[in-house]
């Protein structure tokens, strides 16, 4: 299983999905070009479905160890796939998942079981990748001092260091 840390992704209430229209409906958030190849996996737990390109361009493949279904078996899948399968196994009460690629961060929050947030921003480095998580949650009004980031991703001593000076914890998953 592969994850592809793209940042063409879009989530899509089931309600709304046309499958025939899933270029139409990932263009209209972000620059496809030609050959952009558009796919699409169901999240039932969200209602909703996640649209993404399997495009590579500057993007990195990362191999991940999870076992799932025999639908994603051998697929590859957008990080914020796997960011929202975590989503869901959090205990927490505010949910807090996030990668980090080096050029983009991926990142989804949750409160108990209401999705409030499942984004990828440009952050070309860790300080950028730090404030996009802090205006998230400011504009979410959540307390970073009493919630835990998790970060699927490895982080460098210093980021995980500068994240412990805001969050009651720092996980990784």
């Amino acid at each position: 299983m592969f994850s592809l840390f793209t940042p063409k992704v879009a989530l899509v209430p089931s309600a709304f999905f046309d499958a025939s229209s899933a270029r139409e409906i990932l263009g209209r958030t972000v620059v496809l070009k030609d050959e952009d190849e558009v796919e699409y996996i169901s999240l039932p737990e969200y209602s909703a479905e996640l649209v993404y390109s399997l495009s590579v361009g500057d993007t990195k493949l990362h191999a991940v160890s999870r076992e799932e279904g025999p639908a994603e078996a051998g697929r590859v899948l957008p990080e914020m796939y796997f960011i929202l399968k975590d989503l869901g196994k959090v205990g927490d009460y505010n949910k807090i998942v996030a990668s980090y690629s080096g050029t983009h961060l991926h990142l989804a929050v949750a409160q108990g079981g209401n999705l409030l947030l499942a984004n990828v921003f440009e952050a070309a480095d860790f300080t950028t990748a730090e404030y996009f998580i802090f205006l998230v949650l400011k504009k979410l009004q959540l307390n970073p001092e009493v919630s835990t980031v998790y970060f699927r991703t490895p982080l460098a001593e210093e980021e995980e260091m500068s994240l412990y000076r805001y969050f009651k914890s720092v996980e990784r998953l």
